[in-house]
């Protein structure tokens, strides 16, 4: 459809995957209904601002720090949960800022994040089979029929989640607690406790000089908002379209179309069709989008993502979320830049280490090794060295809990048989608090490399 056919309805004339069936459409229907006479959970005019300042990342002048929960659930929803992840996204953006000389975007995978893609529509246990687990947004884990009934309540118990956590971040964001001198203290708690590498502890000892000469020339969190106040935006996966059509208002101002699920939505390597439903939702909204890049991904169809996503070139729209895995990661990054440079488009390169390194554990647990998520990310920087471009972001799977879910790291490493202790995801792994701050870490380093690089920064350099 052309952009003056375009509604928020009109992917429901597309082909679509990764889809649940509703035994009861009434009920379905009249919970969308309800969702749409319900307030936005983000703004437009927030949605405008993240767009500006992915286009400073796009231009190389900042970085993107996206990361979350791989999957929110409905249980894990306590305070705690939510400060405990927020406290370690600001330690690994204090880390970024220092290491980049440059502002760090917050952007979290939370507030929204209920919906997962499936590689199977079913599941079979015991001889007994019943469709998949798709998130707490469609249906339950629990492996009983009644569980895996997708059910529509669902749907509203999911906003009031996201709109409870939302209220929620944006105290912890504006009222005292991203703190700057508290955020790295508990940083310098982390390096007292682990044994920290000597390298990381060399960068928090800069950071504290930092700190304190800004203090000496007057420059306090009392007199300086930008010391005790930070942006933080949200983004999910944007797969269960008639939540996100519910969702989806004009803007009085622009009368433009925006999702106000979440400031940030991006495209699933499932569901990026250039034909297909998602991709026909996503054109006529006007949020900034990600779309993931995983090995599949034709030069082509990439292209026709691009033409059809973005057909201004406007910076700051596309961030490229790219999912190798640290053995393909060589082979097919080098591609997915030359053919957007050859092209001429202007892009957020951003590196996801996390969904191509996935593997079965001996004793059968889903995890995904440290060293080979450091490895993709060494990999990301180094190929953008080289090619001229700019690495502008990370994506990552994460939690601030003491989880055992990914093996390895130098900080409490966790051994194959350590990941039954706390392996609580009810998806994917994610990295655990103390794995996330020592990959900001090692990214940092990656970004001071990258840093002296001044080539040309439009074309998605």
């Amino acid at each position: 459809m052309t952009p003056s056919t375009w509604s928020p309805n009109s992917w429901r004339q597309k082909p679509i995957s990764q889809v649940p069936v509703y035994p009861d459409s009434a009920r379905l229907q009249s919970a969308e209904k309800q969702l749409a006479s319900f307030p936005p959970l983000v703004f437009a005019g927030e949605a405008r601002e993240l767009k500006s300042q992915l286009a400073e990342v796009a231009h190389g002048r900042a970085f993107l720090l996206q990361g979350g929960d791989c999957a929110e659930s409905f249980a894990e929803h306590g305070a705690d949960h939510i400060r405990d992840f927020f406290r370690v996204f600001l330690q690994m953006a204090i880390v970024l800022t220092h290491g980049a000389g440059k502002p760090v975007l917050k952007v979290g995978r939370i507030a929204g994040q209920f919906a997962k893609p499936r590689s199977s529509d079913t599941e079979t246990i015991d001889g007994v089979t019943l469709p998949s687990y798709r998130g707490d947004i469609i249906n339950d884990i629990g492996f009983t029929p009644e569980a895996r009934n997708p059910d529509p309540e669902r749907l509203l118990l999911a906003y009031r989640q996201s709109a409870a956590t939302l209220n929620l971040l944006r105290a912890f964001a504006s009222g005292g607690y991203a703190n700057l001198a508290r955020v790295h203290e508990w940083t310098m708690g982390f390096m007292k406790d682990s044994n920290a590498n000597a390298r990381f502890e060399e960068v928090a000892k800069k950071i504290d000089d930092a700190i304190d000469f800004m203090q000496a020339l007057g420059l306090t969190p009392e007199n300086t908002p930008q010391m005790r106040e930070t942006r933080f935006y949200t983004s999910h996966e944007a797969l269960l379209l008639g939540y996100e059509e519910a969702l989806t208002r004009r803007d009085s101002i622009t009368n433009d179309w925006y999702a106000t699920s979440g400031h940030m939505l991006w495209i699933g390597d499932r569901t990026r069709q250039p034909d297909a439903a998602h991709v026909e939702y996503f054109a006529g909204i006007k949020n900034p989008i990600g779309i993931k890049c995983g090995p599949s991904l034709g030069s082509d169809d990439l292209l026709k993502l691009l033409d059809r996503l973005n057909p201004t070139d406007e910076a700051g729209r596309i961030t490229l979320i790219c999912r190798f895995g640290s053995d393909k990661v060589k082979e097919h990054l080098p591609r997915i830049i030359e053919t957007v440079r050859k092209a001429g488009r202007t892009v957020v390169w951003c590196s996801d280490p996390m969904h191509g390194n996935t593997v079965k554990a001996a004793n059968g647990y889903k995890t995904r090794p440290f060293d080979k998520v450091l490895s993709e990310v060494h990999s990301f920087f180094q190929i953008h060295r080289q090619m001229g471009t700019y690495a502008g972001g990370i994506h990552i799977e994460m939690t601030g809990d003491d989880v055992t879910e990914c093996t390895g790291g130098s900080v409490g490493a966790v051994t194959e048989a350590s990941l039954k202790d706390r392996y609580h995801t009810y998806c994917d792994p994610r990295l655990n608090a103390s794995q996330a701050l020592e990959l900001a870490f090692l990214v940092a380093e990656e970004i001071r490399v990258q840093r002296p690089v001044r080539q040309a920064v439009n074309a998605g350099m």
